[in-house]
């Protein structure tokens, strides 16, 4: 995207649905590869989902979707409300993912807070795995392209800002930064998992980048790749606009 808008929970419309169980606990392709295969693409009014292999089998998903059995969803460790979206809706995903799932939708008044141990003000986050932004330069992921024999796209790591400039891995130590007159903060490395193996255009698994991401970013019997960020107002932030850090933190690696 050219432009997003920074809500409390994130950027506008990100994260705000999740596919679960019929107990409502949610799905990811770490159990379920295939679900890479499902693309949506925004429009003025909503999101149009296709099948990559099936691209003329959709479903549309409204902004303003209609809000009517509220249910418990769960997301690692947190629990939140949510809504069930339509049994059209919920059947299409069954069918394209050949498991029974249903879609779930965040309303606005839904608070999920981040961690505690993080939190500097109490931060709310949506059905992302656990911080409202995730934050990569582009020079990490060129970096770690140097040393696979096939290069990998930035995809694999499902940031929502990324930053030419600086060193590689720069973003370890932002404390503090603003774009656009927006305070942000980085709070935590982003520890890798198996998705990060996982084509994104075929739904097949790998064995890298995790495998060469372990000979320089281990730590904590963990890999990392990228900066989980929380930010302190809302606004909008625009391909072109300046990172200014006021504050830095120790290196991490």
């Amino acid at each position: 995207m050219q432009s997003a808008e920074l809500t409390a929970t994130g950027f506008t419309y990100d994260r705000r649905w999740m596919l679960t169980d019929e107990q409502n606990v949610f799905l990811s392709q770490r159990s379920f590869p295939q679900m890479a295969l499902l693309q949506p693409v925004e429009t003025s009014n909503g999101f149009m989902v296709f099948h990559k292999n099936k691209p003329t089998a959709n479903i549309f998903i409204p902004f303003n979707t209609e809000l009517t059995k509220k249910v418990n969803a769960t997301i690692w460790d947190d629990n939140c409300d949510a809504y069930e979206c339509s049994n059209d809706i919920n059947e299409w995903f069954s069918e394209m993912l050949q498991i029974k799932c249903k879609l779930l939708y965040m309303p606005d008044d839904t608070k999920r807070f981040v961690d505690n141990n993080y939190a500097s003000n109490k931060e709310i986050t949506s059905f992302s795995d656990a911080y409202p932004v995730l934050m990569i330069g582009q020079n990490a992921l060129d970096f770690l392209n140097t040393k696979l024999e096939v290069p990998l796209p930035i995809d694999r790591f499902r940031p929502n800002i990324v930053f030419t400039g600086g060193q590689p891995h720069c973003e370890d130590e932002m404390a503090v930064f603003s774009i656009n007159n927006i305070r942000f903060f980085g709070v935590k490395p982003c520890a890798r998992c198996v998705i990060t193996t996982i084509n994104q255009l075929t739904g097949e698994k790998a064995a890298e980048p995790l495998k060469t991401l372990a000979t320089y970013r281990f730590k904590n019997n963990k890999i990392y790749f990228g900066q989980n960020i929380l930010h302190q107002s809302n606004g909008h932030i625009t391909v072109g606009d300046k990172i200014t850090v006021s504050s830095y933190s120790a290196a991490f690696i």
